[in-house]
């Protein structure tokens, strides 16, 4: 991690590491790249468009009850599947985002989507262990190149709005995610895994969107070049080497924290209360969406939030503030449990969205690479957190999984040692 935060320090700070900007000193380009204001039109299309792309993965943990018992798989393999899944999108995201801030692809948005399609098919027609774990992959790579350049995008499209933007795009993230269950719920779990396959038509819709998307992409990076060089330099006031890596290393291991807890819910929500309450397969898939939904409704929050009153605020609530509900959750009833989970949901979802535009500010003009490095922690930790609770779930049981995870969001203490990010007016 510490060579990727060097190769992101601008030059000019590289060669005096002992540059320290203010902690109050937002850092942001002298210009944006041909917007000013924000293009809501294309922030909405790429809400809508990770909408669909997070809808087809959501597909894959929704799918562990009817995999576990039509192949009779172990707790262990079925996060083995999320682990080949989270890994490929892990480790390929931050490399996408790196190299697509040197040479930009107006088009590689729409190739990605036709990987996680591609995904889709083989997921449907899959029946070994090997295959679900090669058509996992897929879907994985698709989501490594969906995740840095979307976030690229946004970014361009918010003007000054960058906070409102990255909520905006991961409302429509969530939102997907949250619709995974309750269709799998619907289609999937009468019908098979055989029924995978007509999301396929999900994936085709969103490549049309994002060739669309990719034109107005192509057209900003006409108008960019067209630009004199001295109009198009970003301003170089990071913070020192030390201090930079310090911060970012803070940052990931708050969003590692966010995620592995968040992973107990996606993949083993449903396991829990079939076990714990007896719940029918459908109905936990409802009780998932509901989680899932108010995971969505708490994203647009944060994003406007920090803009407005710091971005530092926003991630002391969104992480540890979760804290006094995750301890209850493990020892409530089925009602409660349920109101709890919706509580942690709704304060946690500000989280992710805030961390990737506080590193953003805080590296200009590495905006797909920082994107591309914190979308890969977040799948990277979500695949070692799913093969890891899924032996401790072996071993010890279900409901340890939840009373073990509880005690993560504490990690949010860490915010304390962030430097402070100034919050912007809006007008």
């Amino acid at each position: 991690m510490s060579q990727v935060l060097d190769d992101a320090i601008l030059p000019e700070a590289a060669a005096d590491s002992s540059v320290l900007v203010a902690p109050a000193l937002v850092v942001e380009p002298v210009l944006e790249p041909a917007v000013v204001a924000t293009a809501m039109p294309v922030l909405v299309a790429l809400s809508a468009s990770h909408m669909l792309n997070d809808t087809m993965q959501s597909l894959l943990p929704a799918m562990y009850p009817v995999l576990k018992e039509a192949h009779n798989f172990s707790f262990a393999q079925i996060g083995l599947i999320t682990f080949t899944f989270q890994i490929t999108a892990s480790l390929l995201q931050p490399v996408v985002g790196m190299y697509t801030d040197r040479r930009p692809k107006p088009y590689l948005l729409p190739v990605g989507m036709t990987f996680t399609l591609i995904g889709l098919l083989l997921l449907s027609q899959a029946h070994s262990l090997p295959a679900l774990l090669f058509a996992a992959g897929m879907v994985g790579a698709g989501s490594s190149i969906f995740h840095p350049e979307a976030s690229r995008l946004a970014h361009m499209a918010a003007g000054k709005r960058h906070g409102f933007a990255q909520s905006l795009f991961q409302l429509g993230g969530n939102f997907g995610s949250s619709l995974g269950p309750l269709l799998a719920a619907w289609i999937i779990v009468p019908r098979g895994q055989g029924a995978a396959a007509w999301f396929s038509i999900i994936a085709f819709v969103g490549i049309i969107v994002l060739i669309r998307v990719g034109m107005w992409y192509s057209n900003q990076l006409i108008l960019l070049r067209s630009k004199p060089k001295a109009a198009r330099e970003l301003s170089a006031t990071p913070l020192s080497r030390p201090r930079l890596i310090i911060t970012m290393s803070i940052l990931i291991l708050l969003v590692m924290s966010k995620n592995f807890y968040l992973v107990s819910f996606t993949n083993y929500y449903t396991f829990f209360l079939i076990h714990k309450f007896g719940v029918a397969v459908e109905t936990s898939q409802i009780y998932l969406f509901l989680f899932m939904f108010s995971v969505a409704v708490g994203t647009i929050a944060g994003g406007p939030v920090g803009d407005r009153f710091g971005r530092k605020a926003v991630i002391w609530v969104s992480i540890l503030g979760v804290a006094p509900f995750s301890l209850m959750l493990p020892h409530a009833g089925l009602t409660m449990t349920i109101v709890l989970s919706m509580c942690a949901g709704v304060i946690m979802a500000s989280a992710f969205s805030t961390i990737v535009v506080f590193a953003q500010e805080l590296v200009p003009g590495r905006v797909g690479m920082i994107a591309g490095l914190f979308f890969g922690v977040a799948f990277g930790m979500a695949g070692i957190a799913s093969a890891a609770l899924g032996k401790l779930a072996d071993s010890s049981g279900i409901e340890y999984v939840f009373q073990f995870c509880a005690y993560l969001p504490l990690i949010g203490a860490l915010t304390i040692f962030l430097p402070r990010a100034k919050a912007r007016v809006q007008r």
